[in-house]
């Protein structure tokens, strides 16, 4: 592997590796605590509709993925506080509406549309730098905003009514994880594509969550995990010659399923959570 890490496309991979798990591992924990994995994925999904509206007028596909999603996330918040409609039932309608767009969107769009595959499945070796910027830019986004806002969002994640009691403005901060957690998902889209985003935002924190119940402790393994699986995934995919997201997400689910066998049998064994 020291020989391929010559090519520039390998060491934007990593770097990119690493970007993408700090965002991940961050947002990934408050989106596993609060049990809102699907609106990840109902999020992700609506992205699609911003990629295919990209090839239609001829913009970068990631900045329509990036106001779609944002745009997703605050109809889906907005509409099940305020609308008084089921959340699973706006997550399903947001899944189905923006991938039928986007394949609507693509479909008009003269012309062959290059490199769709990849927003579909992602390809983490052929993140250019350019990316890593915008990259780069979102974590700081992410980042910053978990700081300043970082005690809010750690009550509204674990009781919503607690925090309504001490005066939070829980459908603002609620708003705000819901767009912080659409930028995490545009971040992925390159990485490990649009079907494949809700993996590897909720595996590394899940397994997180399996050996604490802290919430920084949780983020920090995640972050961890998500660097060590994306760079054995880029590992796995250069030698077998595979696709790297499949790689990634596969080697993620893998080390959550072990992870949750020795969890059980390490609770049934002592009787109590580790923490």
């Amino acid at each position: 592997m020291i020989e391929i890490l010559g090519y520039a496309f390998f060491r934007h991979a990593l770097a990119a590796g690493v970007l993408i798990s700090v965002a991940c591992g961050i947002i990934g924990a408050f989106v596993v605590v609060k049990k809102i994995a699907l609106i990840s994925g109902g999020i992700s999904h609506s992205a699609f509709g911003g990629i295919g509206l990209g090839y239609l007028f001829g913009f970068d596909p990631i900045l329509g993925a990036l106001g779609v999603s944002l745009a997703s996330a605050l109809g889906i918040g907005v509409a099940s506080r305020r609308g008084g409609e089921h959340e699973d039932t706006l997550i399903a309608t947001m899944w189905a509406v923006g991938m039928a767009l986007g394949i609507l969107f693509v479909s008009l769009a003269p012309g062959y549309a290059p490199d769709l595959f990849s927003y579909l499945f992602g390809n983490i070796l052929f993140i250019p730098a350019s990316d890593l910027l915008l990259m780069l830019a979102l974590d700081l986004v992410i980042v910053g905003a978990v700081y300043l806002c970082y005690n809010e969002l750690l009550a509204v994640t674990f009781d919503e009514e607690f925090a309504s009691i001490m005066n939070i403005p829980v459908q603002r901060i609620s708003l705000l994880l819901l767009c912080l957690t659409a930028l995490t998902v545009v971040m992925l889209i390159k990485a490990v594509g649009v079907i494949l985003v809700i993996a590897l935002l909720t595996l590394p924190a899940a397994i997180g969550r399996q050996h604490s119940t802290r919430l920084p402790r949780i983020m920090g393994i995640a972050i961890i995990l998500g660097v060590v699986f994306t760079f054995a995934g880029m590992w796995v995919s250069y030698l077998l010659a595979v696709p790297s997201g499949a790689s990634i997400v596969l080697i993620s689910a893998a080390c959550y399923g072990a992870s949750t066998l020795y969890t059980r049998r390490r609770h049934h064994r002592t009787g109590s959570p580790s923490r």
